[in-house]
């Protein structure tokens, strides 16, 4: 894996992170917020962090990889990222089949936009 590689990688992580975050990050207690927050939003680094705290840079990233894995845990278990994002596809999808059906119209187009809908409804 290509150096160019690793960073697109490490970058993909940290949006995903970020987007459980915004998700659960009020799950997580105080210190392990501020902490996450610094690290992945406010971009410090570990030593920085560290100093701010009064702890080591071992346990701020010992305190960071447990905050990353109780996010993981809860989308596992919760999946409000994974169902934000169906919610997302079918109303993206709806706004291309009203536009369609403006154009022409067409009943099929109609009974797939209520269907979408009923399916978004459902998921709710």
């Amino acid at each position: 894996m290509s150096q160019m590689d690793n960073k697109i990688d490490k970058l993909d992580e940290i949006v995903q992170l970020s987007i459980l975050y915004d998700f659960y990050g009020e799950l997580l207690t105080d210190h392990k917020k501020q902490i996450f927050e610094d690290y992945v939003l406010n971009d410090l680094s570990l030593s920085e962090i560290a100093a701010l705290k009064g702890i080591s840079r071992q346990g701020v990233y010992d305190v960071f990889k447990r905050c990353s894995q109780e996010l993981r845990d809860y989308e596992d278990k919760l999946g409000l990222v994974k169902k934000f994002k169906s919610v997302k596809e079918k109303l993206n999808r709806i706004k291309e089949i009203a536009s369609e059906s403006q154009q022409i119209k067409d009943t099929v187009i109609n009974h797939e936009i209520v269907t979408l809908a009923d399916d978004i409804l459902k998921e709710l």
